[in-house]
């Protein structure tokens, strides 16, 4: 799949869309994506990140929260997979700048939507999928 200039998509994120949007398809975007999503939530709230990096953040999240992506989150289940790619995209990109208490803070924020065997399920995120 091709990535689409996310970076356009800037202009779509605030913090108060992203957590409605979160709420409303964690179960249904499933914990690897809710997973993602809060890391780079999270990082991008942090002064050790780059403004660059910073800046792919929000574009990445700013897609997220976008109804107008590559494949609309109306489809059922493919909807979200381009989000999913986008999201790990920047994870990889970004990876160096994330503190571990970051990912920690994202994955005690996942038991507000999932189960622990959910949560266990999402593994590694940056490792190649099976």
């Amino acid at each position: 799949m091709e990535l689409p200039d996310f970076m356009s998509y800037a202009n779509k994120f605030s913090q108060t869309e992203f957590a409605e949007k979160i709420a409303r398809i964690a179960k249904r975007a499933g914990a690897k994506l809710v997973y993602a999503a809060l890391i780079l939530y999270y990082t991008l709230q942090s002064d050790k990140v780059s403004k660059a990096d910073k800046a792919i953040i929000i574009g990445a999240l700013g897609y997220m929260i976008s109804p107008l992506d590559v494949i609309p989150d109306a489809i059922p289940i493919a909807g979200l997979t381009d989000d999913l790619a986008v999201l790990l995209y920047v994870l990889k990109k970004v990876w160096t700048g994330i503190d571990p208490e970051i990912v920690e803070q994202a994955k005690s924020k996942l038991s507000r939507w999932f189960d622990e065997e959910e949560i266990e399920e999402i593994g590694d995120i940056l490792a190649p999928e099976d």
